[in-house]
């Protein structure tokens, strides 16, 4: 069955494009979640105004992103945790934790899966931490973990 995707589906295409997908694909989630509507003869034009509107959309989210990723890399995050002689964290210092302080600096929205963190902070010092926002906009964030207690 041929669908007109009304916004980007992974794994299928992109919003505007004219797919052919399973009948039961479409008629069973595509269609009833709004994500696609049947091709017909009027599809054509209908997918160049989709789009044309992904495309502005797609824009307007870049430049945002763009300009939130400045704020990004300027940011210092400064955690102070109890910390062994070593400098070795008795806890550590999460993808939430990051996120979370990012929100209350920036009052932007960030989700702890956009912090790309492979394994959480343990050690004291500062990190760079790369923050995913689109594709291509990967911003990073300096976070400085001091020792709890210590004068600054």
């Amino acid at each position: 069955m041929e669908v007109l995707l009304k916004q980007d589906v992974k794994g299928v295409g992109h919003a505007g494009d004219i797919k052919k997908v399973a009948s039961g694909y479409a008629r069973n989630f595509l269609i009833p979640q709004g994500l696609a509507m049947p091709a017909d003869k009027g599809a054509a034009k209908q997918a160049q105004q989709i789009k044309a509107a992904a495309a502005r959309k797609h824009e307007r989210e870049r430049a945002n992103a763009a300009s939130l990723a400045e704020r990004i890399n300027a940011l210092n995050l400064v955690f102070t945790a109890r910390a062994a002689d070593t400098g070795r964290l008795f806890g550590s210092i999460t993808a939430s934790d990051i996120a979370e302080a990012m929100e209350k600096k920036l009052g932007a929205e960030f989700n702890k899966r956009q912090v790309n963190l492979e394994h959480p902070l343990r050690d004291l010092g500062t990190h760079q931490v790369p923050v995913h926002l689109l594709s291509d906009v990967v911003p990073q964030v300096t976070v400085v973990i001091e020792r709890e207690g210590e004068a600054e």
